[in-house]
């Protein structure tokens, strides 16, 4: 499919009442048009890898249309350069999010660009710093614990970020390490109870809820 085509496509089906509630949870509104996740997969699955598509769909600033690039975007195929444009042009947690679950967290500089992105200013490049560190947790099964007990300084220097989009990635960051084994569950426990005792309302935020979650049964 070409640019065109796929963007007349995803317009015929934009639903304007969709993008109402997407924004009461959060999602910019601007250049959205209210097309679930669910229709999406199913294009990028018909559509196949094609990283040249992706990085037009990128480029046209269509919020569907940047998160359907990063389903069929090829990792192997991303460059540096690309992945710091894309990150800086975020500017909703959803495109953040599947675009770091689905693209960053393959390529060869996701581990790098963890540290990198978890020290940034700007909201969505340091929450895409901490998602890398969550989605990591959950995708990379050949990673060491030491992989991850690295980015526990970086966890507890930045839960004092009390931007909820930031507070947020930093909270599932915490809560996937923990949850990838008993080893890793006890270490991000202690954590956590370190972070409690910041003097800090996201902090505490943070390791409560990390904590009620890595304590329980499950």
């Amino acid at each position: 499919m070409t640019k065109k085509e796929v963007i007349k496509k995803l317009k015929s089906q934009a639903n304007p009442k969709n993008v109402e509630g997407m924004a009461r949870f959060g999602i910019n509104p601007k250049g959205t048009l209210g097309i679930s996740i669910s229709v999406l997969r199913p294009l990028a699955k018909k559509i196949g890898k094609d990283h040249k598509l992706a990085l037009e769909l990128w480029a046209s600033g269509i919020h569907e249309a940047r998160i359907l690039a990063g389903f069929i975007a090829e990792p192997s195929k991303f460059t540096e350069k690309q992945m710091e444009k894309w990150v800086s042009d975020f500017d909703s947690w959803d495109v953040c999010d599947q675009v770091c679950s689905s693209l960053f967290d393959k390529t060869e500089f996701a581990y790098r660009k963890v540290s990198e992105w978890a020290e940034r200013k700007e909201e969505f490049v340091k929450r895409a710093g901490f998602v890398l560190i969550a989605v990591l947790a959950v995708h990379d099964k050949e990673a060491s614990d030491k992989d991850f007990e690295k980015f526990f300084p970086l966890i507890k220097k930045h839960s004092c970020d009390e931007r909820n989009f930031v507070m947020k990635a930093v909270n599932w960051a915490l809560r996937q390490i923990g949850k990838r084994n008993l080893t890793l569950n006890k270490k991000a426990i202690k954590l956590a109870k370190e972070i409690e005792k910041i003097d800090s309302k996201s902090a505490r935020w943070i390791a409560k809820d990390a904590l009620r979650e890595l304590t329980s049964k499950k």
